[in-house]
């Protein structure tokens, strides 16, 4: 996807803001408010440009101001910390007509941020996208459902301070409507509290609905290659702006088509962030949105006769009873036991209590599993 840096320029799905539907700002369809007006006034002092991120390549990035797009530099605005980097979404500060080159001078407060663990040993966050308000979860039905990979996307956009939205894509390759809607089902058993809306972007349906959610405020399509997010995003855009390849037939897996982060303004208002296909989502101290996904698990805890009943094999376990009595699904503890276990070990190597209380809790249930050993070999096994 080429961009133009000439000023007064657009990009392709944007809406010129000399033509856009009278908004108070030429920033308003990016969503440009008066909150953001009064913490930019400092800057517009010092004669400096405001404007939103849609897109980083390599340390440049262009930015759409109130004079049209831009290219500008992020070497002023380059921080050690990685979850401080420039990203698509930001509001900024950049430099004014005339300036050669253009730099950004700095980035206004994030909203919301949607971060990732790294593949890195150190434990970085990597932040997708920013100052978002919905978090668009693209599943393909052209493959079968990982519903845990679905709860751990929910714990990152709850996490994030996003209200989260699972989007079942490529739904006309399941004719038959009870089938849909069993699928459906066992999606909305692993998001509690989230909509999940079958949509094809081939016939159309579901795409009306969707459209209603992402016109207000700023969305970003999250999901593997292959989920359909460029597709989906051209038919909310009514257009062909996002380069789309099928799938390979052998695993319904897509080939990266889409290679950085998009910002595009919708016709019907709202603005969309589109994203490269994400093969890991680690989570990244997401221990709030873990348990937002795992509301019911929480809910049973309160009940527990130990607060820190660890649902394994502690007497007036109200989460182990509503295991037995089928009321919770044992696929639902095990995705949850499992997210803690890996939101504590990432915390862990940046906290040092965290770190502590973990050696503590492994002390405490290996001298735990000794004890029951012991009573388990009997009194002829002692001495």
């Amino acid at each position: 996807m080429s961009l133009s840096s000439s000023p007064g320029s657009s990009f392709p799905g944007s809406s010129s803001p000399s033509t856009s539907s009278s908004p108070s700002h030429p920033l308003a369809p990016y969503g440009w408010d008066a909150d953001r007006e009064a913490e930019f006034a400092p800057f517009a002092g010092q004669g400096l440009l405001p404007g939103r991120v849609v897109r980083v390549d390599r340390g440049l990035c262009d930015v759409v101001t109130p004079a049209g797009l831009v290219r500008a530099d992020t070497e002023f605005v380059v921080p050690r910390d990685p979850m401080k980097v420039v990203c698509t979404g930001d509001w900024v500060a950049v430099d004014p007509e005339g300036s050669d080159p253009r730099y950004v001078r700095t980035l206004l407060s994030r909203r919301t941020a949607f971060v990732r663990s790294t593949s890195s040993k150190r434990s970085e966050g990597q932040v997708l996208a920013t100052n978002v308000d919905h978090v668009v979860i693209c599943v393909s039905l052209a493959v079968e459902l990982d519903l845990g990979r679905i709860e751990r996307f929910l714990a990152l956009a709850w996490e994030c301070g996003a209200q989260p939205l699972v989007v079942l894509t490529k739904a006309d390759l399941v004719p038959d409507p009870a089938g849909l809607a069993h699928l459906v089902q066992d999606v909305e058993t692993a998001a509690p509290g989230v909509q999940v809306l079958p949509v094809s972007a081939t016939d159309g349906d579901g795409l009306d609905v969707l459209g209603a959610v992402v016109s207000g405020g700023t969305s970003v399509l999250l999901g593997q290659s292959g989920a359909g997010k460029s597709t989906l995003a051209n038919a909310l855009l009514g257009d062909d702006v996002m380069a789309v390849q099928a799938a390979r037939d052998v695993d319904g897996k897509g080939r990266h088509t889409t290679t950085t982060r998009n910002l595009l303004v919708l016709p019907g208002g709202g603005v969309l962030i589109d994203t490269p296909g994400l093969r890991g989502v680690g989570l990244f101290d997401a221990g709030s949105g873990v348990g937002q996904v795992f509301s019911e698990i929480e809910e049973l805890a309160q009940d527990c006769r130990f607060q820190d009943c660890a649902h394994v094999a502690e007497p007036g376990c109200a989460v182990l009873a509503a295991l037995d009595s089928g009321v919770l699904p044992e696929r639902r503890l095990e995705s949850y036991r499992k997210l803690l276990r890996e939101n504590q070990r990432i915390v862990a190597k940046t906290d040092v209590r965290v770190r502590n209380e973990l050696r503590r809790e492994w002390k405490r249930r290996g001298a735990q599993g000794r004890a029951a050993m012991e009573a388990k070999r009997g009194p002829r096994y002692r001495g």
